[in-house]
């Protein structure tokens, strides 16, 4: 059964179930979902806890298994938590969680908790994942975009009894403070915290939020990308130099922005082809927050344009590797903020 984390809180209300599988990329909130999983289960009389980490391709499989049959004279019931870090449990470890599974409803006295990272497509269909979500309760922890960080921020400081102001004064006060924590929630929660440590549960206004919050944002350059689809010129320019400052190769930011020129420029000539869109997005392995942004900016650019923008692309991925162009910075920063701007502008037209 498949729970969003946003429900999870709900379904513990309803009654504790005997095996749960936590999975997602965002550790604040998969640790907040556990969280909440372990002190139902506690509540519950799960009073001793055994903890499994796999590592390695030699992890010891049987200790697992026979966890449940080793509870102490002291304890009534027992948590066992099986931590994937890899994501991957190999032949030994799939056929085990599918035991585990099959027999957690035949023990009262054990809860299972499976703590995974986030999952491919291929993963969420394999046989051991499949186990878990029929026979036990499935919990997806996605992350939180930008565009929905103000309102999570929001949100957050309204369970500590503070807010921000109201109207557009409160708006840009929130966006403030997603631009300075963007891409490290985690940091964001402490920030968040910070405030409610510094200030009483009351309204805060946008100097007192300037002055306290850090700028603990942590940039990738793949959501760099999502942000050029989008559009966003400030926010590039902002990931950009968050980049350079922070040591990322040129190579790698160049890779993710052409890697999503081609994939343009294969969609739209699959589209002018006659292909339905759906389909040459699934063809291209699109999916996600990307596919809503390519489904928003395709009608906006033609193949002659995504064509000079592949040319455009060559020519900073020479730079980048130390030649020089006529026309473009020789600086591979300067080349692919020209770049990126030049496709952004593209994408951001009306």
């Amino acid at each position: 059964m498949q729970v969003p984390a946003a429900q999870l809180a709900s379904q513990l209300q309803r009654g504790l179930k005997s095996l749960y599988a936590v999975h997602g990329d965002e550790s604040l909130l998969v640790q907040e979902a556990a969280d909440a999983i372990r002190a139902e289960a506690r509540a519950q009389g799960c009073s001793e806890r055994v903890v499994h980490t796999v590592a390695g391709a030699h992890f010891d499989w049987s200790a697992v298994l026979a966890s449940g049959g080793s509870l102490s004279l002291f304890a009534d019931r027992q948590l066992i938590e099986v931590r994937i870090p890899s994501g991957k449990p190999g032949k030994d470890g799939s056929l085990a969680l599918q035991q585990l599974a099959e027999s957690a409803g035949a023990d009262d006295s054990t809860v299972t908790l499976v703590v995974l990272p986030r999952l491919d497509a291929a993963t969420l269909k394999s046989a051991w994942f499949a186990a878990l979500d029929s026979h036990g309760v499935s919990v997806r922890v996605d992350s939180v975009e930008r565009q929905a960080l103000p309102n999570w921020i929001a949100q957050r400081l309204q369970q500590q009894g503070q807010r921000v102001e109201t109207g557009e004064a409160g708006q840009r006060t929130l966006q403030f403070f997603a631009d300075r924590v963007e891409g490290n929630l985690l940091a964001a929660h402490q920030e968040i915290q910070k405030l409610g440590l510094l200030y009483p549960a009351s309204e805060l206004t946008f100097g007192q939020v300037e002055s306290a919050v850090l700028n603990v944002a942590r940039y990738t350059p793949f959501k760099l990308a999502e942000a050029v689809l989008g559009g966003q010129l400030m926010r590039v320019q902002r990931m950009l130099d968050g980049l350079q400052a922070e040591g990322e190769a040129p190579v790698l930011v160049h890779w993710a922005l052409a890697e999503d020129i081609r994939t343009l420029h294969r969609v739209r000539s699959a589209v002018d082809a006659g292909r339905p869109l759906p389909m040459a997005l699934r063809e291209n392995r699109v999916w996600g927050v990307k596919e809503r942004l390519i489904e928003r900016v395709l009608p906006l650019l033609g193949l002659a344009q995504l064509t000079r923008w592949l040319d455009d692309a060559h020519t900073v991925d020479g730079i980048v590797k130390g030649l020089k162009a006529d026309g473009w910075p020789a600086d591979p920063w300067q080349a692919l903020q020209q770049l990126a701007m030049r496709v952004a502008q593209g994408c951001a037209q009306r």
